[in-house]
C-alpha cells in the first residue's frame, strides 16, 4: 500500500495544482479530502481534460472536476479482493478508506500484479511431438518453431517474465536437447529455468508427476506454443477468490452454423433460425493448479489435462 499523502488536495485547490500533484507523485491520481482527511472525491488526468473541455480554466477549483463517488475499498482485505474491485471497475488506483471515511492508503494496480504473481512458478509443457505440424516438426520440436525471428516458446518465456514470473520449469521429451541448448538456465531472458525430461510420453499434463518437489504452492501451467496476453495476476486472483483446485483459461469462440437450423417439438416445426452463431468456450491451454491436485495424476502412464479436469469434476 502506498503513502497517499503526496496525492492530497483540498476542494479549493486549482486544476493546475491538481495536474502538478498527479505529475509529481506518478500515482496517476489526486485525492480530494476535507480537513479531517475524509475522501471527498478523486481526480485522474482524464477528469481534468474533460473539465477543461467543459469550459473550466486551470484556475478553477478541483471540486468542479472530481469524481464525487469514487471506487474505494476497506482496509485489511486480501490482494485478490482489491484486484477484483479494480478490474471490475477498470481503475488503476484504489483509495483505502477507514470506518469514518478517512483515507488510510492507496493501492496501485501495478503493485498488486507484482504481489500476486511474484511468487508464482510456471510450468511450460514442451514435450509434444507436434504431429499436426509435420514435416515442420521433423527437424525441431514445436516450441522451437519460429514466430517472427524467435521460437514460439521464447515468446512464452518473455510473457511470463513481463508478468513478474521468474521461476520456470520446462517439461521436455521430443528433441528436448534443442530446447535446453537454446534457453540454457534462462538467465539471458531474465528467468530461472530448470528442466524435467519425460523419458516416455506422459500426455499433456502427466509430466507434473515428475515435478512434485518443485511445486509446493499454486502454479501456472502453459503449453509451450501458446501466444497470449492473458493477465496472469488476474487469473491468480480469480483462482484464490473462488477457492479453486484448478482454474482453466478459456477463450470465447463463436461457431457459425452455415445452414438454417430447424427447432422441432415432436412432429411440429416451432422455429427456424438462419445461420445462427453459437458461442462456445474453448480450452486455451493455460491452467492454474494447486499442488495437491498432482496426486490425482496416475504414475507412469500418459495423462491429459482433459482427464485431470474430468477427475476434479467428479
Amino acid at each position: 500500500m502506498r503513502d497517499w499523502k503526496p496525492s492530497r488536495l483540498s476542494p479549493q485547490d486549482s486544476l493546475l495544482a491538481t495536474m502538478e500533484v498527479i505529475n509529481r507523485t506518478s500515482y496517476g491520481i489526486a485525492l480530494v479530502v476535507d480537513d479531517r482527511n475524509r475522501l471527498l472525491g478523486t481526480v485522474v488526468d482524464g477528469d481534468v481534460r474533460r473539465a477543461v473541455l467543459r469550459g473550466l480554466s486551470l484556475q478553477n477549483p478541483v471540486e468542479g472536476a472530481m469524481r464525487k463517488i469514487p471506487v474505494t475499498a476497506e482496509p485489511d482485505q486480501p490482494p485478490e479482493v482489491y484486484l477484483s474491485v479494480m478490474l471490475s471497475h477498470k481503475v488503476q488506483q484504489l483509495p483505502i478508506i477507514g470506518k469514518t471515511g478517512e483515507v488510510i492508503g492507496l493501492v496501485m494496480l501495478q503493485d498488486l500484479h507484482s504481489e500476486l504473481v511474484g511468487e508464482l512458478k510456471a510450468v511450460i509443457m514442451a514435450g509434444g511431438l507436434g504431429t499436426r505440424l509435420r514435416p515442420l516438426t521433423d527437424a525441431m520440436p514445436k516450441p522451437m518453431l519460429p514466430v517472427g525471428n524467435q521460437p514460439i516458446m521464447e515468446h512464452v518465456v518473455k510473457r511470463l517474465r513481463e508478468s513478474g514470473i521468474r521461476e520456470v520449469v520446462v517439461s521436455t521429451h521430443y528433441k528436448g536437447e534443442m530446447i535446453q541448448n537454446h534457453f540454457g538456465d534462462g538467465s539471458s531472458l531474465g528467468v530461472d529455468i530448470r528442466y524435467v525430461n519425460e523419458e516416455q510420453r506422459f500426455g499433456t499434463i502427466g509430466g507434473l508427476r515428475l515435478m512434485r518437489e518443485h511445486l509446493k504452492e499454486p502454479f501456472l501451467v502453459i503449453n509451450g506454443d501458446i501466444l497470449t496476453t492473458l493477465d496472469f495476476s488476474a487469473m491468480r486472483a480469480f483462482h484464490t477468490q473462488h477457492r479453486a483446485d484448478m482454474t482453466v483459461a478459456v477463450r470465447k469462440h463463436n461457431l457459425c452454423v452455415p445452414y438454417g437450423v430447424v427447432q422441432v417439438q415432436g412432429e411440429s416445426v416451432v422455429a427456424l433460425e438462419e445461420k445462427p452463431t453459437v458461442p462456445l468456450f474453448i480450452n486455451a491451454g493455460v491452467y492454474l493448479i494447486n499442488p495437491e491436485v498432482i496426486e490425482l495424476i496416475p504414475e507412469k502412464r500418459s495423462f491429459d489435462a482433459t482427464e485431470l479436469i474430468a477427475a476434479l469434476i467428479q
